[in-house]
């Protein structure tokens, strides 16, 4: 939706959605709702020939080896009708694996340890070899943690949920969701045929800073710190394959070839646009 704000007037926009729910905030937006799922490939056939510019933000399936929705969505796009020009597809700084906090850039080979972070991998392969052998332009956007007002760890900070101490700590990597929705625009203008970006900020901070540094703007006292040996007892997996890689993403792709300007260039500007959004939003009576 952020990203549908930054192009209208540019492009008549369509939305695939697989439930009537999905399909009326669609239109509420001024999006054409095409419906049809992902994970049925017979539903997709409004899809061949409807658009020369996709914008692919669907995660991969929670289990497998495959994405196949990337699969059933490439076979839907090239099932007569023409074919797309361009297809921008948000991946996964995951892909990385552990870099053991590392600076590293796009030319970094992918080893990725999680099968979430595998399936990611395998959309990207099926993409750039579509775009290859079909002439569509591919671009991919390697995605870390995207924050906003309403995608802040305040949950988690209140309940009190431990962070790893600083020594053993993992570096993290951050975009708000604003400028993720204007490096997508930038990539369908602008990216180049084949190429990877890293969607990242400025920022270098650990996770344990990070979530001091909501704390703080939020009021709220610091998560406790625990040693890594705790950290295993006391976290859940889901967090702790995020405490298991550590990497600094460079981003200088992101500024020359898509002529990218960050909004927020470091992290703590975002958290502090952030709280003036989440004060206006509970100010004006709107939940998020």
């Amino acid at each position: 939706m952020r990203m549908v704000d930054k192009v209208r007037g540019r492009y008549r926009t369509f939305g695939l959605a697989r439930s009537s729910k999905q399909r009326m905030l669609l239109r509420a937006q001024g999006i054409v709702s095409v419906e049809g799922d992902l994970d049925h490939s017979k539903s997709l056939h409004r899809l061949s020939g409807l658009a020369t510019d996709v914008v692919h933000f669907v995660p991969p399936p929670a289990e497998g080896h495959r994405d196949t929705r990337t699969t059933n969505l490439i076979r839907a796009l090239t099932r007569g009708g023409s074919l797309p020009q361009r297809l921008v597809y948000l991946s996964t700084s995951g892909v990385y694996g552990d870099c053991a906090g590392a600076q590293i850039d796009e030319t970094r080979t992918p080893l990725p340890a999680s099968p979430r972070a595998r399936r990611r991998l395998d959309a990207e392969h099926q993409l750039r070899e579509w775009g290859v052998s079909s002439g569509v332009t591919v671009i991919i956007l390697r995605v870390p943690g995207i924050y906003a007002a309403d995608r802040l760890p305040l949950a988690r900070i209140q309940a009190g949920t431990p962070v790893v101490e600083s020594t053993h700590d993992a570096y993290t990597n951050h975009i708000h969701a604003d400028d993720l929705a204007r490096i997508t625009v930038a990539a369908l203008l602008r990216g180049r045929s084949g190429r990877t970006y890293n969607a990242v900020d400025d920022s270098s901070m650990k996770m344990g800073d990070y979530f001091d540094l909501v704390a703080d703007e939020f009021g709220l006292p610091h998560p406790p710190r625990v040693t890594w040996q705790e950290a295993q007892i006391r976290l859940p997996e889901s967090l702790l394959s995020f405490a298991r890689e550590s990497r600094r993403l460079g981003n200088h792709r992101l500024k020359s070839e898509l002529r990218v300007r960050l909004t927020y260039p470091m992290v703590s500007e975002g958290v502090r646009a952030a709280h003036r959004s989440a004060d206006e939003l509970a100010q004006s009576g709107v939940s998020h």
